[in-house]
């Protein structure tokens, strides 16, 4: 918790559960990824969160951004960055949403498939595109496997494509899997990335750009290597498989970028157990869960720390869920999260390192529990 967030919490008392977002922590992730990957221009990904007042501090620094709609290109514009800065980046877009990005001066496409190619050629003519590949997402705690991407054989088809129709072969994406905690992992996408841009310069088709996508990781329960290690270990694989005849390299770090820089407060609504056993696991419900900004829980793939007032005292193994009538609302039970025998219902409790991915999958309504507050400080 920075001094900024305690200050601020401490400040008034909340209704419900709150996210404070520290600008001060973005304005150094970003001057870290700068430095780690000094040649690389960083696409920040909107989608992990699109506070105004986080975007407007990006765009000054310089930032480009990832875009996965056209609302929020609308955001990316109004924040002060110009279209040449802003990447299109789902694989997944309506015709008439191309030719409104296109509208607005955005020029650079993915796709991963031949019918998208041809949906750009007709809304967006000449404007740059990269195949997204598909990638091993070993090692990340979200793979972000088979949906996006083709397999590496077929990008070459899909550019050479794009290519006959009058569009810009620009070059080739991949991601590595969200919260990627191995630094090696771009090794093995940057090999097929190397032959991709071989197999279509022999076509006549030169690629000049690779996407080389996120998964930067933040810090929740388990340590992770810094942002240094990443750059080494990605300029490392670049000099391996392109040689001295480097691309032009693009990040798009979510996560990395925004995760450690906020934290929510949430206060516990009941603690139970579900029969009169000794060692029965107790249940303890907070005013926030999936549905209120806290679906990375899912499958228990991102284990947020999680601090109360009483984390000196004897912790218990517990159940945590969210307060709505859905059964699905389960946070941690697979693997119970210890948490202090002295905590009480009305406690508080912070949430760290939710930056990321929290008010973007709160849900507007659901059982009458209002979006998840924020404030940016």
């Amino acid at each position: 918790m920075t001094d900024r967030i305690k200050n601020f919490l401490a400040s008034r008392r909340h209704e419900g559960p709150i996210l404070v977002v520290d600008l001060d922590v973005v304005r150094e992730n970003y001057g870290a990824f700068a430095k780690a990957l000094p040649d690389t221009r960083v696409f920040y990904a909107v989608k992990a969160n699109p506070q105004p007042e986080v975007l407007r501090l990006l765009a000054d620094l310089g930032s480009c951004f990832d875009c996965a709609s056209v609302a929020e290109i609308r955001q990316v514009l109004s924040a002060g960055a110009t279209a040449d800065r802003i990447s299109f980046g789902n694989t997944i877009k309506k015709e008439r949403d191309v030719a409104e990005a296109y509208r607005l001066g955005v020029d650079l496409f993915a796709v991963d498939c031949r019918e998208e190619v041809e949906k750009i050629s007709r809304a967006a003519p000449g404007a740059r595109v990269f195949c997204r590949i598909l990638c091993d997402g070993a090692g990340a705690e979200w793979p972000l496997s088979r949906k996006f991407g083709c397999v590496p054989e077929m990008a070459v088809d899909v550019l050479e494509h794009a290519h006959r129709l009058g569009l810009t072969a620009h070059g080739v994406s991949f991601h590595v899997g969200s919260q990627q905690r191995d630094p090696a992992m771009w090794d093995g996408a940057l090999a097929s990335a190397s032959a991709i841009f071989r197999e279509c310069a022999e076509r006549g088709i030169h690629l000049a750009m690779v996407n080389l996508g996120g998964g930067f990781p933040t810090r929740y329960l388990k340590e992770i290597p810094g942002v240094k290690s990443y750059g080494a270990a990605i300029f490392e694989a670049l000099r391996k498989h392109f040689g001295n005849r480097l691309p032009e390299t693009i990040i798009e770090p979510g996560r990395g970028m925004v995760g450690n820089a906020g934290m929510i407060q949430a206060e516990v609504v009941l603690i139970s157990k579900k029969s009169d056993a000794v060692d029965e696991t107790r249940w303890v419900y907070l005013d926030i869960g999936k549905f209120g900004g806290l679906a990375e829980t899912m499958d228990e793939a991102i284990r947020y720390p999680i601090r109360t007032a009483h984390d000196g005292a004897e912790k218990v193994p517990c159940v945590l869920a969210g307060p709505t009538c859905d059964s699905a609302d389960v946070l941690y039970e697979k693997e119970p999260y210890l948490l202090p025998v002295s905590l009480e219902i009305g406690d508080l409790v912070l949430i760290e390192a939710t930056g990321a991915y929290t008010t973007t999958y709160s849900a507007a309504g659901f059982n009458g529990f209002p979006p998840l507050e924020t404030v940016v400080i």
